[in-house]
Parts: structure tokens; sequence; C-alpha cells
């Protein structure tokens, strides 16, 4: 992994994706749970999608990076 490119994907553009594409849920809906507006979500998504897309495509890694989160019970900082 280390010689790998690699393309960075924020925890939005990353919770985006987790409730469009793996919780299945509409725009407006994953928006809501954001608490960020409709087209708001949408610009994350596509701008994740870009970017996952371009990973898998040409061989790069993915980061998951930017601020602070809880995930799975437990606080983190990713920078």
């Amino acid at each position: 992994m280390a010689g790998l490119n690699t393309v960075c994907v924020t925890i939005d553009e990353y919770e985006a994706v987790r409730l469009a594409d793996y919780e299945k849920l509409r725009h407006r809906e994953a928006a809501e749970r954001m608490a960020i507006s409709r087209p708001t979500f949408t610009r994350l998504l596509e701008s994740a999608h870009n970017k996952i897309g371009d990973a898998i495509i040409n061989g790069k890694a993915i980061r998951i990076e930017g601020g602070d989160f809880n995930f799975l019970g437990s606080r983190h900082r990713c920078r």
C-alpha cells in the first residue's frame, strides 16, 4: 500500500456513500440525517463516486480523512 497513489475521501463523502449506497436511502432522507440540504448531499455523493471510481479504475488506495467523528462508539480525529 505504501507505493500506491492515494485518493482522499472526506468523512462527509464517506457518510453520503454509506447512506445512499449501503443504507439505500433516498437523497432527501439521507440529507436530513446529515443535517444538510439535498443539493449539498448530492454534490458530496457525486464527488465521492468520482474519487472512488478513480481509485478503482487507476488502482489507487482510498484514504478517508477530515475532522472529528464518532465511529462505532469511539471518538476519532482524522486529518
